[in-house]
Order: structure tokens, then sequence, then C-alpha cells
């Protein structure tokens, strides 16, 4: 699916939202964290790098938008505790969540199958399909308080594909379509939470740069340029619209 044509971003399009943002530190989801909170919304800033989260947060509040959170965690490393306490945490200082982009994500090894480390293997599943399950089952119930809210997964074109050399990112990414489309399944009716997600196409981050280290940079978009779409998804403008596949080129 596409967004609406000639859809354009609203100053105020995610005013007093509260969304969190995983992979916040760089790439599409430091661009979607900055134009969330120039959209009126609280966000909270995920990963675990935290010079890179303080970055992020440093140009939010330079910026004048809503003061950002930061909640560093290892997607690698994390467990159902660590889950269940970041909800206490988010229950604790906002009450309730109203959006969240699954945008963190481990590239693993550019390998044959025959070739492809175990260890390499578990942690691309860890982080991609793992660690989205734990968080979005410790957060349902803060989802279930907003007023309408929304889960949203950056995926991928080898999620609906499987491509060469790939190995577990483009298994893991498929895996995630497949969970967002269960999620829509049994949210909707149940409750006022939507699920969604976006293919980017190539995207000009760091993990586009290791998957291809002989291209230029500048013949990719870069993430600004997906920022309709993802403020769309995580709006109020998107209501009624769940268990939908949007892909950029």
């Amino acid at each position: 699916m596409q967004i609406p044509p000639n859809y354009t971003i609203k100053p105020e399009a995610l005013s007093g939202k509260i969304i969190l943002v995983t992979g916040a530190g760089d790439g599409i989801g430091k661009a979607a964290a900055k134009t969330f909170a120039a959209c009126g919304a609280t966000v909270v800033l995920c990963g675990r790098t935290m010079a890179k989260l303080e970055s992020v947060y440093d140009e939010i509040e330079a910026a004048g938008y809503p003061q950002p959170a930061i909640y560093p965690i290892n997607f690698e490393s994390a467990v159902e505790k660590d889950y269940d306490d970041m909800c206490n945490a988010l229950e604790d200082t906002f009450g309730h969540l109203d959006g969240l982009l699954f945008n963190a994500a481990d590239l693993g090894e550019r390998t044959p199958i025959a070739n492809y480390s175990v260890s390499a293997w578990l942690r691309c599943m860890q982080v991609n399909v793992n660690s989205p399950f734990m968080m979005t089952q410790a957060l349902l119930p803060l989802l279930e308080r907003a007023e309408n809210a929304s889960i949203l997964f950056t995926s991928s074109s080898v999620a609906f594909k499987g491509r060469a050399f790939w190995g577990a990112y483009s298994v893991s990414k498929a895996a995630a379509e497949n969970f967002m489309q269960t999620l829509h399944d049994e949210l909707e009716g149940a409750t006022r939470i939507r699920a969604n997600s976006i293919n980017p196409g190539a995207t000009r981050t760091a993990m586009r740069a290791a998957a291809y280290p002989a291209e230029d940079p500048e013949t990719v978009k870069p993430a600004e340029d997906l920022m309709p779409a993802y403020v769309y998804l995580l709006s109020d403008d998107s209501i009624g619209v769940s268990g939908q596949s949007f892909h950029y080129s």
C-alpha cells in the first residue's frame, strides 16, 4: 500500500502523544524521533548506545520540542524482566503509550546459509524478532489505555521475497511482517490498537552502507524523505488502517 497521495506532515499531527522509538540513536529511528517531536510528541528514545541517544535528546531539546525521555536497553541481551521493568517505568512516568515504532535491527551476516554462524543467526533473531515480541507483550496494557494507539514496524524488501546471502535478516523481517499481521488480527475489534509496517526501500543509513559498501550514499534517499509515511501511520490520520504493509521504492 501507499500513504494517501500528497499527504503532508501537519505541525501538530502528534501533539500530546507518547511514542517510543527503538533504534532512535541513528538512521531512520533518529529521523523519526526528531520528526515526531517536531509534530508535538513526547518521544521515548530507546536503544543501546547512550551517547547517540543523548545526542538526539539534545537536538530535540535545543529545537524547543517536547522534552523527550531516554530508555537505554540492549535488545540482544534483554530478557522478559527487562521489558516488564520498561513497562513499569513508562507507566509511572506517562501512564499510557500512544505509539510504538520498532526500528532497531541487526543486519546479521551477508553470507550463504552454508557458512552462516549460529551465533550471528541467533543474535539477529533476538534483536529483530524476539525483542519486539517481548516488548509488545509487556507494553500492550499501556497501548490499550491510549485513545488510539499504533504499533509500527520498519520492514524490508527481503521480508517479502527471500534473497541469497541475506540469511537471518531476511528471515527475521519476514517473521516481523507475520507478527504485525497476527497482532492486527488479534487486536482488531477488541482494542483501539492498530498495527502496520513500512518497507522503506533503499535509504541512506549506516546499515545500508554496511550491506552495500561500494554504493554511493548520495544515490539513495535520506531517511527524512520517509517521514510523511511514519507520521501518517502513528497519527490519528491513519485511524482505521491496520494490518497493512506500506512500500517505498
